[in-house]
């Protein structure tokens, strides 16, 4: 272990140890100056923040001690009291700044537990958040040991990783069983796919709701697991359970064909609309065409689903085929044999069609967790999939409550869902 520097004589008053207190930038001021006089870097190992870390520790450790004993050091009031100081122990922890050694009071009767490094503890909490964040942006395992060994020094398992990283599976639960507003104007619900290996290294879909609350919000409702195929029973299952949160109403829900979803929407809130995802239906249709076409083919389209009613939708349709079914016969398809559920857009306001279609809140969520999950290549297991995406969730919000703003526009879009859906926008109360 690299000598830190010695910083005792720059000690800050605590309780129960008395002294006179410092301003913080004297004494910033005064640790700046003898660093840069004895050539001791900052950071790093030996550095001044090692250096205060660990007097900091060490004071606060024999506050501890003396609160624990009822006398300070060398005081003569601790005579005869059945407990007494017992020297102290070297302990290696692992902080923001690396490994740094410290010394630990004992007493004879070994009844102390300090607190702020309790017994057994390697690692100071901000690790363990550190360690959770790199997670979450996307590092492995491997890379967050790396990481640690070359900006620290300090030698971290894929293990212990890997067991800081548990931790969350608590918050996780917790998280996916929060109450939820009463009513959402918008839910959409779209797929993930992920590798996991159970046997052989198989496609799952991890199913993520992201709701549009009364107050214009993002608010990302849960994230579940599927076999891929799931049918009406596996969605009533995931709405029920989204009800029985706290959403009574949902106005539109929105998704991209997944199979059983509307019949189980039907059960569990039979006002909802189920409206095909625009943005994924042109989408789809790229994948049959020439990427030189592309422009054309969202020039042509582009009149289907900005037509102001369905009848000037099917004759922008028509106008699409004359022109492009001899090329592209399956696009045609495709729109035809999504027009059930694409038709209730066209008769909501603009106001409406521009939350509906505009996805950009829900692509900076997805790019996050793909970003994530492609770091992995493959999970050993559902639940270690489930558990970085809900880490990357997290990342983009470290509060957890998961909300940011929608729109910057929502009063119009709140006043155009009024009128189309009136009595159900109730305005939650915080």
């Amino acid at each position: 272990m690299t000598d830190v520097m010695d910083v005792t004589s720059f000690t800050v008053s605590t309780p129960g140890r008395g002294g006179p207190s410092r301003p913080i930038n004297e004494l910033a001021v005064e640790l700046m100056a003898r660093a840069d006089a004895e050539g001791v870097s900052l950071v790093g190992p030996g550095g001044l923040l090692a250096g205060l870390t660990k007097t900091v520790l060490e004071s606060a450790l024999e506050a501890e001690m003396t609160e624990h004993l009822g006398y300070e050091a060398h005081d003569p009031a601790g005579d005869n009291s059945g407990n007494s100081r017992n020297g102290t122990r070297p302990k290696t922890v692992l902080t923001d700044v690396g490994p740094i050694e410290i010394d630990v009071p004992r007493d004879r009767d070994a009844s102390f537990s300090p607190v702020i490094v309790r017994k057994r503890q390697r690692r100071l909490g901000g690790v363990d958040q550190m360690v959770c964040s790199l997670s979450a942006k996307g590092l492995t395992h491997g890379e967050i040991s790396a990481y640690l060994e070359e900006i620290y020094g300090a030698k971290v398992s894929k293990e212990t990783i890997s067991r800081i990283t548990d931790q969350v599976m608590e918050g996780m639960t917790s998280w996916q069983n929060r109450p939820l507003d009463r009513v959402y104007p918008v839910v959409f619900i779209d797929a993930i796919v992920v590798k996991i290996r159970e046997g052989q290294v198989a496609n799952r879909p991890i199913y993520l709701a992201i709701g549009v609350s009364v107050d214009g919000e993002r608010d990302i409702l849960g994230i579940w697991a599927g076999e891929g195929g799931e049918g009406a029973k596996y969605w009533a299952h995931v709405l029920t359970e989204v009800k029985n949160r706290g959403v009574q109403d949902v106005c539109i829900l929105v998704c991209d064909g997944l199979t059983g979803l509307p019949d189980a929407v039907a059960t569990v809130w039979p006002q909802t609309i189920v409206q095909t995802c625009v943005v994924h239906l042109l989408r789809n249709s790229f994948r049959y065409a020439s990427r030189k076409d592309w422009p054309a083919i969202a020039q042509a389209l582009k009149p289907i689903y900005t037509a102001p009613t369905e009848a000037a939708a099917l004759e922008a349709l028509a106008g699409f085929a004359g022109a492009w079914e001899t090329s592209y016969p399956a696009i045609v398809r495709l729109w035809e044999s999504s027009w059930a559920e694409f038709v209730p857009f066209l008769s909501f306001d603009q106001e409406v069609r521009r939350v509906i279609y505009t996805t950009n809140a829900i692509e900076s969520v997805n790019a996050r967790i793909r970003k994530a999950v492609k770091a992995r290549g493959h999970f050993p297991t559902e639940t270690a999939a489930l558990k970085c995406i809900y880490m990357a969730l997290m990342s983009l919000d470290p509060t957890g409550i998961g909300r940011q703003r929608w729109s910057n526009r929502w009063k119009g879009a709140l006043n155009a869902f009024t009128v189309a859906f009136p009595g159900r926008m109730i305005i939650p109360t915080r």
